[in-house]
Parts: structure tokens; C-alpha cells; sequence
């Protein structure tokens, strides 16, 4: 008995070998799919992203009624004013930062930490939309760490005014509701050119919580906070 259970462990140990191997292989196939795709977005629009594509299975089983609304506008046909926004609301030093704010790191660990669970992420504009493309909704540090890797191969494949054009084209607003022209018809009947400044602030105050400002446009914390973005718009560095 002694004798077969030393021959098994040879056996064993091949058999986690060969695990690890394949999950290592299928990990760095992940990787290389992942920066292939950014390369070709540099000249490629995306048509979709892993949110959308989620979005849109969802509305199909409890809101048939709705669908994705998404229309891609080039960098220069959208306002001024809601990429200032944007900026000054989620990234004040998106044009400097090399994608990653590691205070903001730093803190959000420290908030989760203390609240015992995942509830803040302290993403930069270019984590976000990592998230957006590739990533779900779910909240671990597992998802979190593929997160920063597809960051890092944003900012190495991709100028800032690429990044924040996708980004821009890209982010959710609203229940079914991706990019900043499907933005500017859906709340304001405009296009994303003509957003106002008071527009943009409170699009830009959104961001977090799309789906609940959707639902709550009166709220009393948009409302205020869409005030204290837009005195801080006229600082906002934009990458052009």
C-alpha cells in the first residue's frame, strides 16, 4: 500500500504540472488577444464593447422593449465641454498620468479595507475604459489586476486623444445607453457637438452611476455636484 501511494505521487505531481501549464498557456493567449486587439483599434473603431454586449443579452431577457443605443462620433464632434467635464469629474490628471493614480490605489484599498468588501476602485479614465472593453461588472481584485494589465497595454499602444475618443464613444450613460452622441439625444435631444456646459457637467456627474441617475435625473446630489464640476471644468487639460 505504502508502495502505491509513492508511485502516485509521481503521477499526481505531472497531473498539476499539466494544469498549471494549460491555465498559464490559455492566461498569456488571453494577454496576446487583448493587446492584438488594442493594436488594431489605434486605426479601427471599436463596434462593441464586453458592457455592451452584457447590456444588450440583459434588455433582451428583462427589457425587450429597449435596445443599445450607440452611435461613434469622431474626437472633434464632441463639445469641448463634456470632455472637460469628464476630465475635471474623473481624472484631473488624465493628460499626465501614465493610467494608473496610485494614491487613488492606495485609497480605495484602504476604503475597501475598512467597509470589509470591494466598493471603491480609484480607476483613472483609461482603467475604466479597460474595464468597459474587455472586463464585467463584478468587483474583485482578480478582475482588478487584468484591469491594470490591459491598462498598461492602453497606454503603451495608444496616444491620450485615442484613449478619451474611445472612451468617450465607449462609456455607459444611461440603461442601454453607450457613448456621448446616444447621451446628448437621449437626455437633451442635441448632439454630442452642442452639449452646454451645464449639460456636460451633469453627463459627466453620471459616470458612476449611470443606470441610477437614468432613473433619478432630480436628484439633489446631481444637481449639486453637476455645480461643482462645472466651476472646475475651465482647469481641465484635454489631450489635443
Amino acid at each position: 500500500m505504502t508502495g502505491a501511494r509513492r508511485a502516485s505521487r509521481p503521477g499526481m505531481v505531472r497531473w498539476l504540472f499539466y494544469v498549471l501549464v494549460v491555465f498559464a498557456c490559455a492566461w498569456l493567449a488571453t494577454q496576446v488577444y487583448y493587446f492584438a486587439q488594442i493594436a488594431i483599434w489605434n486605426v479601427v473603431n471599436p463596434q462593441s464593447t464586453a458592457f455592451m454586449r452584457s447590456d444588450a443579452w440583459r434588455l433582451s431577457q428583462d427589457r425587450p422593449d429597449l435596445s443599445i443605443q450607440h452611435t461613434w462620433v469622431p474626437y472633434d464632434r464632441i463639445s469641448r465641454n463634456l470632455k472637460r467635464a469628464i476630465i475635471a469629474s474623473e481624472d484631473a490628471n488624465f493628460v499626465n498620468n501614465n493610467g494608473y493614480e496610485t494614491d487613488a490605489i492606495l485609497q480605495a484599498w484602504e476604503k475597501n479595507k475598512a467597509r470589509g468588501k470591494i466598493v471603491a476602485g480609484g480607476s483613472t479614465i483609461t482603467q475604466q475604459l479597460a474595464r468597459n472593453l474587455f472586463l464585467s461588472r463584478e468587483k474583485s481584485y482578480i478582475r482588478k489586476g487584468q484591469e491594470l494589465i490591459i491598462t498598461w497595454m492602453l497606454e503603451t499602444l495608444m496616444d491620450k486623444e485615442r484613449i478619451f475618443e474611445i472612451y468617450l464613444n465607449s462609456v455607459e450613460w444611461g440603461n442601454g445607453v453607450y457613448g456621448a452622441e446616444a447621451a446628448a439625444r437621449y437626455y437633451y435631444k442635441t448632439s454630442a457637438m452642442q452639449l452646454s456646459g451645464g449639460q456636460s457637467a451633469r453627463l459627466a456627474v453620471m459616470l458612476p452611476r449611470p443606470k441610477y441617475f437614468d432613473e433619478h435625473r432630480g436628484s439633489g446630489y446631481l444637481a449639486q455636484r453637476a455645480r461643482v464640476i462645472a466651476r472646475r471644468m475651465g482647469a481641465a487639460e484635454l489631450p489635443d
